[in-house]
């Protein structure tokens, strides 16, 4: 036991760690959203730099984007906020299911983070649910405060024929039965990728999972109707998706690209869910020449 301990501590430093050398800057805050809600948040990287907010997906934390707040190429020119969602990470877990379940709650706690951290025109870059946030706020606030956005393995509606064959395990995620739990999250997180994390990163990916109680995770089931929001975008937009993605199949990303106005495409072959972490050195070159392009 002692030893596998260990090699989750190793892991969690490969993941993160803590102060990174590397970074210019990092800090980390707590803020509260205004219906009460603690919220974990980390500023990292170049504090005069152009701004970007990371919003992880369902049962994730900040930690998912690990190799983009550790890259010193994106250190050393932007200044990036991540934040854990309430219910995740290190945030307020409330058990009450009317903090979860609308979407308004969601767009002010992100309007929370921006305001908390002082941004002056971010661009949102979410993954999955983090792009359901990024819906949410558009519908709360529109895009006139925002730089651009990058919607990666994203949400645009409802429909099932865009759904991949690991989204019904995200029901199966919400049962209480512990062991049904353990198999089922397990097996989500293992569609989240095609190109599988190693052991030991796997291993810190599930362990922030399973901080998200079973409860929470059911509540944050909802209707994801974004059309009219997205059609109203006027910011730079880049869609990125993995064209094996398991959960939110390749038809999702293609109808994002038709839907928001001037939206650019970019899909990865042989890739799933998380291009951020299967390919992120691409994924990052594209994040830098995209944000360095916007005016």
């Amino acid at each position: 036991m002692f030893g596998r301990t260990v090699r989750v501590a190793a892991a969690a430093s490969v993941l993160l760690g803590t102060a990174p050398a590397w970074s210019q800057s990092y800090r980390s805050f707590t803020l509260q959203s205004p219906d009460g809600v603690n919220i974990s948040a980390q500023e990292w990287g170049n504090p005069n730099g152009k701004e970007i907010v990371f919003i992880h997906g369902y049962m994730q934390s900040h930690l998912s984007w690990s190799k983009q707040l550790r890259d010193p190429d994106l250190a050393g020119r932007f200044r990036m906020i991540s934040y854990d969602l309430r219910g995740h990470g290190g945030s307020d877990k409330i058990m009450d299911p009317n903090l979860y379940n609308t979407g308004e709650r969601f767009a002010h706690e992100l309007n929370s983070v921006i305001a908390a951290a002082s941004l002056q025109r971010p661009v949102l870059v979410g993954w999955s649910y983090g792009t359901r946030i990024i819906g949410d706020y558009l519908i709360s606030y529109g895009d006139s405060k925002l730089a651009g956005l990058n919607f990666v393995g994203g949400v645009g509606n409802s429909d099932p024929k865009h759904f991949g064959s690991g989204m019904p395990l995200i029901l199966k995620t919400a049962a209480e039965d512990l062991a049904q739990n353990i198999e089922a999250t397990r097996a989500f997180l293992r569609a989240c990728f095609e190109k599988q994390p190693t052991a030991e990163e796997f291993e810190v990916m599930f362990a922030f999972n399973m901080v998200v109680p079973p409860k929470i995770r059911g509540w944050l089931r909802r209707p994801a109707n974004y059309e009219e929001a997205l059609r109203a975008v006027a910011v730079p937009t880049l869609v990125t998706h993995g064209v094996e993605d398991r959960i939110l199949g390749i038809g999702l990303g293609k109808y994002l690209v038709t839907t928001i106005p001037s939206a650019k495409g970019s899909f990865y072959d042989g890739i799933g869910h998380s291009p951020f972490w299967e390919d992120a050195p691409r994924f990052n070159r594209e994040l830098i020449a995209f944000v360095s392009g916007i005016k």
